[in-house]
């Protein structure tokens, strides 16, 4: 038969088995855990509910002033921006207005440009030596009134005959031989006016230029 392992204590003699102690040492360890843990619980509370650290009312005002001085110079700059665009737009508005008044009547300048033409080719004719044709004072007349009432409204005759020719004011209708060397690239011969309404161009001169 096999022995059973046993202890004595010193006190009162009795025999216990190692099952005894074992189950002994499981309550005590057992007992013991939940008051661990209860300690780290109320560690880890003490932990999250710790005071937080207050401004000052000094350092409260500090922080508003730089705020408040922020966003004046931010509505300043704007304010600067906004004004600048209002002036452009007046400055803007002005001058399209008085491009308008300027050119308000080109429409009805240029359809008088025809009669005007007519009036010219009528008095070339008449001062011409060998003419029949006479141009009466009467006619003479009306004929200086509404050149001068033209160019009061500002329209002006471009001077072409003699001068180098230019793409940009004249309108080549053919080239023929220069008479001289210095008449080549220059305008011989003026077929049709041309015409500027206060310094713009309302009817290119159709020409004919020196080669």
């Amino acid at each position: 038969m096999s022995k059973k392992n046993k202890n004595t204590t010193p006190n009162d003699g009795e025999t216990v088995t190692e099952k005894e102690v074992l189950e002994e040492n499981a309550d005590k360890s057992g007992t013991e855990s939940p008051d661990n843990e209860a300690v780290d619980t109320s560690n880890s509370a003490e932990e999250v509910d710790a005071p937080k650290e207050e401004k000052s009312p000094m350092e409260i005002l500090q922080a508003e002033k730089a705020e408040a001085e922020q966003q004046a110079v931010e509505l300043k700059n704007k304010y600067l921006r906004l004004y600048a665009e209002f002036e452009n737009y007046k400055k803007r508005s002005i001058r399209e207005k008085l491009d308008y008044m300027k050119t308000a009547s080109r429409d009805t300048l240029s359809a008088l440009l025809p009669i005007l033409d007519d009036f010219d080719r009528a008095k070339k004719n008449a001062d011409m030596e060998d003419s029949t044709e006479q141009f009466s004072d009467g006619v003479t007349l009306v004929y200086n009134k509404l050149k001068t009432t033209l160019k009061q409204k500002g329209l002006t005759e471009m001077e072409t005959t003699g001068t180098d020719f230019d793409p940009d004011l004249h309108e080549a209708v053919t080239e023929i031989p220069a008479p001289t060397e210095d008449m080549k690239g220059k305008v011989i011969d003026t077929l049709e006016k041309g015409y500027m309404l206060n310094d713009k161009i309302i009817r290119h001169a159709k020409v004919v230029v020196g080669k």
